[in-house]
């Protein structure tokens, strides 16, 4: 970049290649994204945002957005292009007395988290305090408030965005509504959002965390006793299970998650035993912050990562078999990768359908199948394992969350939208960026 790129973005932070902080600007949470922007501004406003962008368009270059950089794909790293970082955006307020908070764009997770707990608040967000507040919630936002007070987009009162054009608009049910519409669950198709007002919820500061751990023999009939009793569960309840290798080789937990007084999940508690005797079980109490923050990766971004997800409206005996054998024939083999699953239904399901982009309400369980790796030489077979896993469960699937597609292409897209909703998205599109500028991301693309 020359002298005269840094004045015309000279109110933003730029950074180039060479300089000292490059690397680990460009670097983000799936270590096998190793690509090179030909810059990298930090934004510490909306107008330093739209400047970014208008310059990107002038000088042709790829944009990519950068939050919690939690893209498993690596959306937010253009090769050749402009990275606009909004991390310096990252301010969080909020209004006890009107239970709302008001962040930007840039802002972290665990921010928002430790915000309203100040005052016994939340809203739904994620369970990795290090993932952005935006890419969480233009995708949809599940978390362990959903089931009690709905998905992160459905607690969205307004969004603030910048345009293809550049320009700074809002929108809310009164103010553009067809295009807050699209952002509950649209992605970053149609601008970069800079500031989120939030309804925030009296959910205390305690949780407890249950866990029973099972031999792989018993997936099956503990799956399916976990499946049967996680239909009827308060709302106050996300039902979790996995099943994952360990030193003494595969095993399946089953548990849950309950947000709220502690005594009363205890109380829900006994009817887990149905499940029948576990080899180990957890069950901790903990405040709403450490539950918020115990699934952060401890290695920062120096892991290898890579998944495969699926909605199951039905979880039906065949699906559960598919599920614990991962995609071979007893749930046994080399770089198999962890398989998790996440109830849906309550609040969630309450929102009627066409209220949002976001879709797929009626599922009752998330799947995801994921791989963790340091060393660069497994990146083959531990990719081809994944892909084998969620190939097994492709005839099970409702849909797709689009917050783990990863490399699906259009095909993913058509999993996450069905046809009329993925047509109107594309008049969004058509509306708000005809020329598809903002393409990183699990992209819907205009029509022309």
């Amino acid at each position: 970049m020359t002298n005269s790129t840094r004045t015309e973005l000279s109110d933003g932070d730029l950074i180039k290649p060479g300089d000292a902080a490059y690397d680990e600007a460009r670097t983000v949470w799936n270590a096998m994204v190793d690509r090179r922007p030909r810059a990298i501004v930090r934004c510490r406003d909306a107008a330093e945002v739209a400047a970014a962008v208008r310059y990107a368009r002038e000088h042709d270059l790829e944009i990519g957005v950068r939050c919690g950089g939690h893209s498993i794909v690596g959306h937010a790293v253009p090769d050749g292009g402009l990275m606009i970082d909004l991390r310096s955006m990252s301010a969080v307020s909020v209004d006890p007395s009107r239970r709302i908070a008001h962040v930007q764009g840039g802002a972290m997770l665990g921010a928002l988290d430790a915000a309203a707990q100040r005052h016994g608040l939340a809203t739904t967000a994620g369970n990795v305090s290090h993932t952005g507040v935006g890419g969480l919630t233009l995708g949809g936002g599940m978390g362990w408030l959903a089931r009690k007070y709905g998905l992160t987009c459905d607690n969205v009162e307004s969004y603030e965005l910048v345009t293809a054009t550049g320009a700074l608009i809002r929108a809310s049910r009164d103010e553009n509504p067809e295009l807050f519409w699209g952002l509950r669950g649209g992605g970053g198709n149609f601008g970069i959002v800079t500031r989120f007002e939030f309804r925030l919820h009296p959910v205390g500061t305690r949780a407890l965390l249950a866990d029973f751990t099972f031999p792989l023999s018993s997936a099956g009939r503990v799956l399916r006793a976990w499946r049967d009793l996680s239909l009827d569960a308060p709302r106050e309840a996300t039902f979790t299970a996995a099943v994952a290798d360990s030193a003494d080789g595969p095993r399946v937990t089953a548990g849950l998650v309950w947000v709220g007084d502690p005594d009363r999940a205890r109380g829900f508690l006994p009817t887990m035993r149905a499940l029948g005797k576990p080899s180990s079980h957890r069950v901790e109490e903990l405040s709403y912050l450490r539950l918020q923050s115990m699934d952060d990766s401890v290695e920062g971004h120096a892991v290898r990562r890579y998944w495969k997800g699926h909605y199951f409206a039905d979880f039906t005996d065949a699906a559960v078999e598919a599920l614990w054998r991962r995609g071979t024939q007893d749930g046994h083999g080399q770089h198999l990768p962890s398989v998790s699953l996440q109830s849906y239904g309550g609040a969630i399901a309450d929102v009627a359908d066409a209220d949002s982009a976001f879709s797929h309400r009626d599922a009752r369980f998330e799947f995801v199948g994921a791989s963790r790796w340091l060393d660069p030489s497994e990146d083959t077979s531990r990719i081809a394992a994944a892909r084998r896993c969620g190939a097994a469960l492709d005839q099970f699937a409702s849909g797709a969350y689009v917050n783990t597609l990863g490399d699906d292409g259009a095909a993913g897209v058509r999993r996450a939208f069905p046809a009329d909703k993925l047509a109107r998205l594309t008049a969004l599109k058509d509306t708000y960026d005809p020329d598809n500028v903002f393409h990183l991301n699990q992209n819907i693309r205009p029509s022309n």
